[in-house]
């Protein structure tokens, strides 16, 4: 593999953690501060397909509305790995009392978030 290959690769990891970090601190500004103007993000409620958030502010509202409702959200990652813009992340979240383990799909162009696709065992 090239070194430019594994560069990207590395990066795109690399951002898939830092967005993890902001998110275990609940801190909304830096978790968009690594996505991109036009992110999709497709969360995992309500079953079967979730909902489809598009663009900053669309993404940066449900954020803002998901952390007032989950005070003790945290997210461990269990294992990640990435292959060219993707990263795929296997996790278990936590809110207190109870958990649930899922994975994302991530794409990440130009040291940005441009997509994090949420899928839940269950």
């Amino acid at each position: 593999m090239s070194p430019a290959r594994m560069s990207k690769i590395e990066e795109a990891m690399r951002v898939v953690m830092q967005f993890n970090d902001a998110f275990n601190q609940h801190d909304v500004p830096a978790m968009m501060a690594l996505m991109s103007e036009d992110c999709l993000f497709e969360n995992t409620a309500p079953a079967p397909d979730g909902t489809v958030y598009k663009g900053q502010a669309d993404v940066r509202q449900f954020w803002e509305s998901f952390f007032q409702e989950s005070l003790q959200a945290h997210i461990e990652i269990e294992e990640i790995f990435g292959f060219g813009e993707r990263c795929v992340m296997r996790w278990k979240y936590s809110w207190g009392s109870g958990h649930v383990r899922g994975v994302d799909v991530f794409k990440v162009r130009d040291g940005l978030i441009t997509e994090k696709l949420s899928y839940v065992k269950g």
